[in-house]
């Protein structure tokens, strides 16, 4: 019996067996080459004006895309929609405290409301902010305060090849200069896990506490965002030595104790379509963030979302927190990794949590910045197999070791964000398919130019192709 008990979890393992049944399905339907061909000039060849409806495969983005569970549809129907203290409000707590550990909650509508208020908190017009790379939201709410978002990025970032394990990681060095030559200036040491901007890698737990350390000796505050902790605890849990025999429970607790405050964006690990959160420790600093969302939000204790929201997302934390769901998820996400490298694209490897990040480069060498590789692949892969994934170039400003002065690096990826729980192994090997027919053909494309402005990060430009 032990045999046959060990082939079954083999096959389990390697079949990428999903971990649920499906019990409602949500009919796709893969659009016409001409169709996809008009679709993709009316929408100005920007995955932004692109329209839902015509996408088979949507790779844009994991957040808030997630699959919901039985038992959170179910969790619906127990909230309590009072307006002030309603028991939803506390099932939430619960969930917060026990999972994160942190004591104080106040909820709000998705991960920036969140970030709204607590650098209007936290940050003052001239105040440096810290981070190992800033998501693009967080660095616009720190420019909108007035601060000076900075980043200790690991250098190994801009060497695709290194497969670093944990390139999520805050640069040391880095830290150490920044905080000896902003000494008095700096208010915030913000710790993003996984760290999207660079490949949706992890940061280790050992890095963590030394980060945290260098921090304790200047005064400077530690917080988290927290948005994809769960894959970031898994990722330690099967990556950092030492770390193996631990729960992803216990070692996201063992992350959090390292700050005194945290934001989150709910929809990516905790498995809902809307919805966030502030969590922290201490009375006081909860007490500020209460006010602003009652400003904000509506009463601290709904943040602007229906009770039932509350309820689907406290289910969520504890869902997204299972060994095993993690386990088959990131293994899904790697499988993606591996398809597309097969098809000859510079993955960057290891695969992170949240998606696959390719550099555009490996399939249109022809094209520099000028040209937009990221767009011309985008268009490519929805011309060919109605998917649609995302990259737009981040402009760092990259912490120098020495002076701990600022200087900006362009980094351009694309990426292949999975939802959660929503695509399948099959729906996976759909898109290395297709992927494999634009690397093929790579080398045709003559690139785009942007024909509207940028505008807020980015996400208003339109474009056409070079010769239009």
């Amino acid at each position: 019996m032990p045999a046959e008990e060990d082939f079954a979890r083999e096959r389990y393992l390697s079949t990428l067996a999903e971990p649920y049944r499906v019990k409602v399905v949500e009919k796709l339907r893969l659009p016409t080459r001409g169709e996809r061909e008009r679709a993709l000039a009316a929408a100005h060849f920007s995955p932004v004006f692109l329209d839902s409806a015509d996408i088979f495969i949507d790779l844009v983005s994991d957040s808030g895309t997630a699959a919901m569970s039985d038992e959170q549809w179910s969790a619906l129907m127990r909230a309590d929609e009072a307006y002030i203290r309603p028991r939803s409000f506390f099932r939430l707590e619960a969930a917060v405290r026990e999972i994160l550990g942190f004591a104080q909650l106040i909820p709000t509508h998705q991960g920036r409301a969140a970030e709204q208020i607590m650098m209007e908190v936290l940050v003052r017009p001239g105040d440096v902010v810290l981070g190992n790379t800033h998501s693009d939201t967080t660095r616009a709410h720190i420019k909108h305060r007035g601060g000076i978002p900075l980043d200790l990025v690991n250098e190994a970032l801009f060497e695709p090849k290194s497969e670093h394990p944990f390139l999520g990681n805050f640069d040391l060095d880095k830290l150490r200069a920044a905080l000896e030559r902003h000494r008095g200036k700096v208010s915030l040491l913000i710790c993003t896990i996984v760290n999207n901007i660079a490949a949706s890698a992890p940061v280790s737990l050992a890095n963590m506490r030394a980060a945290s350390a260098l921090a304790a000796e200047h005064g400077v505050r530690v917080v988290f965002d927290a948005c994809r902790f769960a894959e970031n605890a898994h990722l330690i849990q099967t990556r950092e030595p030492g770390q193996s025999d631990k729960s992803v429970r216990a070692i996201a607790l063992e992350m959090f104790a390292l700050g005194s405050a945290c934001w989150m964006s709910a929809k990516k690990d905790a498995l809902v379509n809307t919805g966030g959160f502030i969590a922290v420790r201490d009375e006081a600093l909860a007490q500020r963030c209460q006010e602003l969302a009652v400003l904000y939000e509506g009463f601290f204790t709904y943040g602007g979302l229906a009770g039932r929201d509350l309820e689907a997302m406290a289910v969520g934390l504890y869902e997204g927190t299972e060994d095993e769901y993690l386990s088959h998820r990131t293994r899904l996400v790697a499988h993606l990794g591996e398809r597309l490298s097969a098809a000859g694209m510079a993955v960057v490897k290891p695969v992170g949590g949240s998606g696959v990040y390719v550099d555009p480069r490996s399939v249109y060498p022809q094209l520099g910045p000028a040209e937009f590789p990221s767009i011309a692949f985008f268009a490519d892969l929805y011309r060919e197999g109605g998917i649609r994934i995302a990259g737009i170039p981040a402009y760092l400003q990259n912490v120098d070791r020495a002076s701990g002065e600022a200087v900006e690096r362009r980094i351009e990826l694309v990426r292949f964000a999975v939802p959660r729980r929503a695509y399948g192994k099959a729906h996976l090997d759909y898109v290395g398919d297709i992927a494999e027919r634009v690397a093929r053909d790579g080398a045709k494309n003559r690139g785009y130019r942007m024909v509207a402005g940028a505008g807020q990060a980015g996400f208003f430009a339109k474009y056409a192709p070079v010769g239009q």
